[in-house]
């Protein structure tokens, strides 16, 4: 059965997501608008929400978390999930602990492991996707009233054709002169333990030096740190201020934060 156009064009980010830019898209838009026909690079594509935001016709999506990227690569197939959901504590921990058990016989590209991840991101606190130093998912139950689970993820698969999904770290991507590159690196902020392995101070100096290096469009977020502002500015880029909701923390804070947005090789002003 075809999926109708509309329903196409208002598909959601399929998971909660930290730090999620579904609030920055109408900022975004018109500087991707001249660029639409060019290939989208995010290299932290984290919840997507700015790439089905965009909605490019060709996207290169990475992500140094192994679990996401094995989720959206089973989007592309089409999954429709069979696991039992259910807001349950008692469920939510046997779910994780098989989860983990996956991760420590080496079975995170597997079906199965995509359905728990899921659950594990809809059911867990906070939206929170956590690992500690073993690569063990360690978010504790999140105690919501209700929770809309997706079961059927069909729509996804026809938005996501020509989107090639890659993992691992930035500079190992391979750029075409022409690509529009989005990055959104975790913040500059003390916590950065998305991953087994953390997003350092001088990752984000090699990613300033990354995008500077490319001889297309670039358009970076973050968040205004007097350092980040530093950076970007010494490396030639221009900058523009925006406040944004904090719309997951593992605080519970909303204070909205002042955010960056670099921009370098574009054909007009923001």
């Amino acid at each position: 059965m075809s999926i109708p156009q509309s329903a196409l064009c208002s598909l959601r980010p399929p998971l909660k997501w930290a730090g999620g830019k579904r609030w920055l898209v109408p900022h975004l838009r018109p500087l991707w608008k001249p660029y639409q026909d060019r290939r989208l690079v995010e290299p932290f594509c984290g919840g997507l929400a700015v790439t089905l935001g965009l909605r490019p016709g060709r996207a290169l999506l990475n992500d140094i978390n192994v679990h996401l990227i094995n989720f959206f690569r089973w989007l592309q197939r089409g999954l429709h999930i069979s696991l039992t959901m259910e807001n349950d504590e008692e469920l939510y921990y046997a779910h994780r602990d098989q989860f983990n058990m996956l991760v420590a016989e080496g079975r995170i590209d597997s079906q199965e492991s995509a359905e728990l991840f899921y659950y594990l991101n809809r059911t867990g606190y906070n939206g929170l996707c956590r690992f500690n130093q073993q690569g063990f998912f360690n978010v504790p139950f999140g105690k919501y009233k209700k929770i809309n689970y997706t079961r059927d993820f069909s729509p996804y698969r026809k938005v996501f054709a020509n989107w090639d999904f890659t993992c691992g770290d930035f500079g190992e991507l391979r750029l075409e002169p022409s690509d529009f590159v989005y990055a959104d690196p975790p913040y500059d902020v003390e916590f950065t333990q998305y991953a087994s392995a953390g997003f350092t101070w001088q990752d984000q100096v090699r990613l300033a030096q990354w995008l500077a290096s490319h001889p297309g469009p670039v358009v970076l977020s973050n968040q205004a740190t007097p350092r980040i502002i530093e950076l970007y500015r010494d490396y030639g880029f221009r900058l523009r201020f925006l406040r944004g909701p904090r719309m997951i923390s593992c605080s519970g804070d909303r204070t909205p934060a002042l955010e960056v947005l670099a921009f370098r090789n574009l054909s007009q002003p923001m």
